[in-house]
């Protein structure tokens, strides 16, 4: 076994290889650029090396560095995580050179499956099937359009070493795909230094299933069951889970049995991932293969109880697999929620800046994952015993619960430069109802201040009833929330349950200021019990609310008056603290409260109010206050996001038309182009190309 090893990574997947080879007995080595120099990884690892500047392809892209640190620090092994060089075949093949292994397949099943279009040839061979399309590099956005006709729309535009949802485009029109071809090659060119595109039809109402395979050198090759990643939003996956609430165990025993076929084809050794698009009948169609970690990962963990980082190692030290297809269990439901810095209501737009405030929910399940050996040959996938311990040995603690997985700390940054990811939230269930459940507390009580975050859409989505029905397909949250995403679309099932937190966390606040010492008995300060919540709308539209609260024991509050809904709220949070746990009407809560002034906010199942709670005669003097409306910057193009400003497409004084370019901000990885709201004329350059801008910014003026 290896005695040290360098993780090629950074973020939270460097931290996860981190942790295994830790439990391993096995040093370890990080790598970091300028950015990164304070980052969790980084203080984990035992030994760091800084590779340079904080643009990826001067540091993390680039493959002399990595194998130089690699030999200064004697580290026998690299792991390359996910994205950056895990699927770079030359890199592959040039640490295998330098007699240093790589943890992950052989350089030639790289160079056969991380290309999309020879994947694609390769899978027909193997009698896998396949989507009908252009399996060959294609030119010119001209020649993407004519074989986008002949294969007919809608198509997808795909770049061959594209992955993560860069450099893809789906296109239902001549326009969309001229525009779309070039799009993709760029993105592809600056992520992956190849601007090759392909085209194939895009399956309508498709469902994106993936199948996890693991080989070793020894020739054995498994399938450790599925994942549903069909919840996307631009082609980058929102939630998976495991396993699919869609597909029957015939299907689930002919996909894995095609993706075995695929994987021994190219002689894979590691872990590596067979995707596939799934029709309504369930009949299925390869999309590409991952030969990496994914992303989501943790959920197959969560299901079969194996630690993929650590079989990875092991198959690349030269381990045989010590478990047959057989044994390989399949226990309860695991979801995983991809927690981002980014503002859902701003259209999903990059959130940059310092994690001012980072604490997620409190981990329950351990990552103590069963021992290959201890794995009990089974002919069927198990379900979750009622017993405090399962059949592969692990307690229910550390089996059914919440885990989370990430990079960050609190007072870190969250830079520019890479992608988007805070944390991955994974939660374990007896069933899916149950994950679901979990899943939803613990993003109430996942504590984010600093950057926007896209939690409040997770909430949204967990508790739509086509998700909790399983009725969904790739094109859910395109359907459902085509105008973009608003606070609107966070309903509450009782909404004046945040109303009653407001008065029970005010009334919390009182007590304590009725608890200074040196008050005379009988004199001391009392308490009121009526109470108005004036809760903050748009354009100064505040809604008024009438409360009375009662302290008999547990704290009472009646929302709406003589007749309204009470609430017997009994409170477990302390003083300058944002997570607030307790009970309301014997059910156990857990939400977010916290001060700003007078206004409280109050979060809870992504759902977020701001209220004062004020006496009858300050309310209605505060119905008297006059609304300021904001500043009238409609002659401004502001830039949405902090970011690069790479492109000004327009010069003063030109004529430009609603819906054509005038402005490309690159964010994490990202190209997003600005384009005009309305006819109009340019008549001030307010930011020069090459600037870093913050967010609202002015970028030019209109006359």
């Amino acid at each position: 076994m290896f005695k040290k090893i360098l993780i090629a990574n950074r973020g939270e997947i460097a931290c996860r290889v981190i942790k295994t080879a830790r439990k391993m007995g096995i040093a370890t080595v990080a790598v970091y650029s300028e950015a990164d120099k304070d980052a969790r990884h980084v203080s984990l690892a035992d030994e760091a090396v800084l590779l340079g500047p904080a643009p990826s392809r001067e540091s993390y892209l680039v493959a002399d560095k990595i194998i130089a640190a690699c030999k200064a620090t004697g580290a026998q092994a690299v792991h390359p995580g996910y994205g950056f060089l895990s699927e770079n075949e030359d890199f592959a093949r040039r640490v295998e050179e330098e007699g240093i292994v790589f943890i992950g397949p052989k350089h030639y099943s790289i160079a056969a499956m991380g290309d999309k279009i020879a994947s694609k040839k390769l899978a027909n061979e193997a009698r896998v099937s396949t989507i009908p399309g252009w399996n060959d590099a294609i030119e010119s956005p001209e020649r993407a359009v004519e074989i986008a006709r002949g294969i007919g729309y809608p198509v997808m535009i795909k770049a061959s070493a594209g992955g993560g949802g860069k450099g893809l485009r789906v296109a239902f029109n001549d326009k969309e795909a001229f525009e779309g071809f070039s799009s993709c090659r760029n993105e592809a060119r600056n992520s992956f230094g190849d601007d090759r595109v392909f085209i194939e039809k895009f399956v309508e109402q498709p469902r994106h299933i993936e199948i996890q395979v693991l080989g070793d050198s020894h020739g054995n090759i498994v399938y450790l069951h599925e994942r549903e990643c069909s919840i996307q939003r631009r082609h980058q996956k929102v939630i998976e889970e495991a396993p699919s609430p869609f597909i029957s165990d015939e299907t689930r025993r002919a996909m894995g049995e095609q993706a075995v076929a695929l994987a021994r084809a190219v002689k894979y050794q590691s872990a590596g991932t067979v995707e596939f698009v799934v029709g309504k009948n369930q009949d299925f169609y390869f999309l590409e293969m991952n030969t990496r970690l994914q992303v989501e990962h943790p959920v197959t963990e969560c299901i079969t109880g194996l630690d993929l980082v650590e079989q990875m190692i092991r198959v690349a030290a030269g381990e045989a697999l010590p478990f047959t297809q057989a044994q390989i269990p399949r226990q309860g439901w695991a979801i995983e929620c991809r927690i981002n810095a980014e503002d859902p209501f701003r259209n999903f737009l990059p959130s940059t800046g310092r994690l001012v405030r980072y604490q997620p929910p409190a981990q329950t399940m351990f990552a103590a994952f069963v021992h290959p050996d201890s794995i009990t040959v089974r002919a069927e996938p198990v379900e979750a015993p009622a017993s405090p311990s399962t059949s592969s040995g692990r307690a229910d603690s550390e089996l059914f619960g919440v885990r989370v997985d990430t990079g960050v700390v609190e007072g870190g940054e969250i830079p520019m430069f890479y992608d988007s990811m805070i944390a991955k939230l994974i939660v374990h269930g007896r069933d899916r109802t149950d994950a679901i459940a979990k899943m939803r507390e613990a993003l109430n009580g996942f504590v984010i201040r600093g950057v926007s975050s896209n939690i409040p859409f997770q909430a949204a989505l967990l508790a739509h009833p086509k998700f909790v029905s399983g009725d969904f397909n790739t094109g859910f949250i395109a359907e459902h929330y085509a105008g973009g995403f608003r606070a609107e679309d966070v309903p509450h099932d009782d909404p004046d349950f945040l109303v009653a937190l407001v008065a029970a966390s005010h009334r919390r606040y009182l007590e304590r200021a009725a608890g200074i010492t040196g008050q005379l008995d009988g004199h001391g300060v009392r308490i009121a019990q009526d109470f108005v919540i004036v809760v903050r709308g748009q354009a100064g539209a505040h809604r008024h609310v009438p409360v009375r609260l009662e302290a008999h024991g547990a704290l009472t509050v009646q929302v709406g008056g003589a007749g309204g809904r009470t609430y017997a709220v009994a409170k477990d949070w302390t003083f300058g603290g944002i997570r607030a746990s307790g009970s309301c009407n014997g059910r156990p809560f857990t939400a977010q409260i916290e001060r700003e002034g007078l206004w409280t906010r109050v979060a809870h199942n992504g759902r977020r109010i701001e209220a004062m709670v004020l006496s009858a005669r300050a309310a209605e003097l505060q119905r008297l206050m006059p609304f300021k409306a904001p500043a009238d910057m409609s002659k401004f193009l502001l830039s949405p996001m902090p970011g690069l400003l790479v492109d000004i497409a327009v010069k003063p004084g030109q004529a430009v038309q609603a819906g054509e370019r005038l402005a490309v901000i690159e964010a994490m990885k990202m190209e997003n182009i600005l384009t005009a709201a309305q006819d109009g004329t340019v008549s001030e350059l307010l930011a020069a190309q090459g600037e870093s801008l913050a967010v609202d910014q002015p970028i030019l003026k209109f006359a």
